[in-house]
């Protein structure tokens, strides 16, 4: 297993531009507004030669007020707690700041070894604040300006010292199958995610809108490496004006277009929409293997005429669904939800247009299913309840 590495600070001080460095790409929402990242996003990391996992955070605060700022706060400090070292960030022109003290003494008793690191030091106004930032007992800080690339290589000795000789040369990992979840906002997304992975990865709630990011995380099954991949609700253009929405939208459309196979949730109280039928047409077009996921399936009076009428509807809107596996499940409650990932033999491979060879196999009925439809086109409406 790689090293994790955790960045964490207040906010808008540049940790998801540090981690879209570190990853090598623009993957992690880059946006003034302040608490744009809200759940961890973990990407794998080379610097120099160095190659760890990175974990980009939600910005701290002293005081959370909402839900789903109490929500951020507690995704950071689990990524804290599971780190193999931590990155403290500050923004060097503005100094040092009453919130970056009071962080800085809860990274020092977490008990992980931390680098502190003076970010937007591409000018000479950064100076002041990066001599005031010896005064937080982390050691010297290091300099860098993540945003034009500036003191990579002091950040690759310092994390390297943190995280000890055993850091360089890791093993690469094998390539997971990659299952995005994706939908309409409030249809149980993030939910599903946490059930599946058997933690409270992401941040769910009421609200319209609490997941941002396209966040990813490993599930090691019996047979097979699952990635699995957590998206923003995706509501019709005309709807969308907030430029982060846009961003996040943009986001969810990318990881639709880098699937093995797309799960499409769907409210059991509401389908299917048309919103469904339009991302069921994009991730088809993309050439990835989907999935009907039919969720709050508890709540259902008479399952057999909903699943009628899921079936008339998208067949006659959309003919080349035909023969996608559907999967009834309640994400809250967690029945029907191992449907997804059960153990299943002999392997088959993805050969969805665009994929990369897939190393590991199918996991599950479901899942072999889409990709073999989306494979050899085979008709046929399946059903797993």
């Amino acid at each position: 297993m790689k090293p994790v590495v955790a960045i964490l600070g207040r906010p808008n001080v540049g940790k998801s531009t540090l981690f879209n460095r570190l990853v090598g790409r623009r993957v992690a929402i880059v946006n003034p507004t302040p608490g744009v990242t809200r759940d961890r996003r973990e990407g794998e990391a080379r610097l120099g030669r160095l190659e760890f996992s990175v974990v980009d955070t939600a910005g701290l605060e002293e005081a959370p007020e909402s839900q789903v700022e109490i929500g951020m706060q507690k995704q950071a400090r689990l990524a804290l707690q599971r780190a193999d070292a931590a990155l403290l960030l500050l923004d060097a022109r503005a100094g040092v700041l009453p919130p970056d003290r009071f962080f800085a003494d809860e990274v020092r008793r977490s008990g992980t070894p931390v680098v502190l690191v003076a970010n937007k030091c591409e000018s000479r106004r950064a100076d002041f604040g990066l001599l005031d930032a010896h005064e937080l007992g982390l050691g010297p800080p290091v300099a860098i300006a993540a945003e034009h690339g500036i003191g990579m290589a002091d950040l690759e000795e310092a994390i390297e010292n943190a995280l000890g000789p055993a850091s360089a040369g890791e093993e690469r990992q094998e390539t997971p199958l990659r299952l995005v979840i994706a939908g309409r906002p409030n249809v149980g997304k993030s939910t599903l995610m946490n059930r599946l992975l058997g933690d409270e990865r992401v941040i769910t709630g009421p609200e319209s809108g609490t997941t941002r990011d396209a966040i990813s995380a490993r599930w090691n099954g019996n047979e097979t490496v699952f990635e699995f991949v957590d998206t923003a609700g995706l509501r019709r253009k005309a709807k969308i004006s907030e430029k982060v929405e846009r961003l996040s939208v943009g986001d969810a459309l990318e990881a639709v277009r880098l699937a093995h196979v797309v799960a499409l949730v769907l409210d059991a109280n509401r389908m299917p929409h048309r919103q469904d039928m339009i991302i069921a047409r994009r991730a088809i077009d993309e050439g990835r293997a989907i999935v009907i996921a039919v969720n709050k399936w508890d709540v259902v009076d008479d399952g057999r005429a909903a699943l009628r009428l899921l079936r008339n509807r998208m067949e006659r809107s959309l003919p080349q669904i035909r023969g996608a596996p559907v999967v009834a499940f309640s994400a809250l409650t967690g029945k029907g939800v191992d449907t997804f990932c059960r153990k299943r033999s002999p392997p088959t491979r993805s050969g969805a247009r665009g994929s990369r060879p897939v190393r590991s196999t199918a996991g599950s009925p479901t899942l072999s299913t889409a990709i073999r439809r989306r494979s050899t086109g085979a008709g046929g409406f399946a059903c797993a309840t």
